[in-house]
């Protein structure tokens, strides 16, 4: 463990990292504690050096949640040992997956209500997806969806000459269509509306912020609404 940590701690000194993330998943339910500890000895490295350390959890719903995903994870123990935490609310909607939405806000809204009871809202960061997935129809266990950005699904809903609708419910945009091989298609994935419900709930729920998976996709209407939503100030490097 000490050989691994300090290997840490030399990358983030030679590349100038002030915050070292850990995303540790499909850990085994009797890990558990050992990454608890894992933490505490890292936590207390990095504070010597001035610099963060925050985590990823699976989206749970309750401490005892089943699943490989999620038993490893502590949701109270996190809380107390670093200083903020990613909750990656997304992926109910997958590329392996049923066509749905990919972080509709009602599950989204059932986790972060359980970890504000687990830890302060103020180092909770809201998991936001930046993508969507198109479905080849009927669905077929060990087929994958394709990745979509939302700029690519809205480009494709206009060459289709197909109407985007709005699941109110989920607080998500989906639409369907017929490709060139006479295949069905259906597409969800985000737009303003989406992430104007997901700014919502992290006001409401007074957290510390969002985190996005994945940059790079192009989504120019969130950027656009961050600028509306908040004051956003560039911290200096």
């Amino acid at each position: 463990m000490i050989y691994f940590i300090n290997n840490i701690v030399a990358a983030a000194k030679k590349y100038g990292f002030r915050d070292i993330h850990f995303d540790f998943e499909y850990l085994r339910p009797e890990d558990r504690e050992a990454y608890n500890r894992f933490l505490r000895k890292t936590r207390d490295r990095f504070k010597r050096e001035g610099w963060l350390i925050s985590t990823a959890l699976a989206p749970k719903t309750s401490a005892e949640q089943k699943g490989r995903w999620y038993e490893a994870h502590d949701y109270k123990a996190h809380g107390e040992i670093v200083d903020f935490v990613v909750i990656m609310t997304y992926e109910w909607g997958y590329s392996g997956g049923p066509p749905m939405a990919v972080s509709p806000i009602g599950p989204v809204r059932e986790v972060l209500e359980y970890a504000i009871t687990e830890m302060p809202s103020s180092k909770i960061v809201m998991g936001q997806n930046l993508y969507g997935y198109d479905w080849t129809l009927p669905f077929v266990q060990g087929t994958t969806a394709k990745v979509v950005s939302p700029q690519q699904a809205i480009q494709l809903a206009a060459e289709h000459n197909v109407p985007i609708q709005y699941d109110y419910q989920a607080q998500a945009p989906y639409f369907n269509y017929v490709d060139q091989d006479g295949k069905r298609h259906e597409v969800w994935f985000e737009d303003a509306r989406s992430i104007q419900a997901k700014f919502n709930l992290m006001k409401e729920l007074r957290l510390r912020g969002m985190s996005y998976w994945k940059l790079g996709i192009a989504f120019p209407q969130n950027w656009l609404l961050l600028v509306d939503n908040f004051e956003v100030v560039k911290r200096p490097t």
